[in-house]
């Protein structure tokens, strides 16, 4: 492991949904709030307002935050090991279509909006499920630990 690595993300609402993007690695498909990596001399705002028009074609949104962090740790006997810092913003998508949205990534192969009743049976990664049902905009800054996608 050569570092930790930092991940921007978006929790996008319209009403009660999350925008979620599928991404495929190795194989295996999962979901994610869009963003991605900051690269170097980038600050938080600016990668994820890059990574947002790159998987989603969305700009312009007025983000808030950030509203929380969570690591994910990859398990001591995994090879090659991984240690990311998610740092989690908000916008809301109130009067936008998605229609239109497109990712420029080939990782990704699909978003969709996921209701809060339905998140439980999403493979998301990090598994900040119960965050996602519960945040709403004006709550305080939150720690979520330490968390794992099996």
């Amino acid at each position: 492991m050569s570092g930790p690595r930092i991940r921007v993300g978006a929790l996008l609402r319209s009403g009660d949904a999350v925008l979620l993007l599928q991404q495929e690695k190795h194989g295996r498909s999962y979901w994610l709030l869009p963003g991605g990596g900051v690269e170097e001399g980038e600050s938080l705002h600016v990668a994820l307002a890059r990574e947002l028009a790159e998987e989603c074609g969305l700009e312009g949104l007025a983000l808030e935050g950030p509203i929380a962090i969570v690591e994910s740790i990859s398990p001591a006997g995994m090879r090659p090991r991984k240690h990311v810092v998610h740092v989690i913003f908000h916008a809301d998508l109130a009067g936008r279509s998605l229609e239109g949205v497109a990712s420029a990534d080939g990782a990704i192969h699909g978003h969709r909006l996921v209701h809060a009743g339905e998140l439980r049976a999403v493979d998301l990664r990090p598994p900040i499920h119960r965050f996602l049902e519960r945040w709403r905009p004006g709550d305080p800054f939150v720690h979520l630990g330490e968390l794992w996608g099996r």
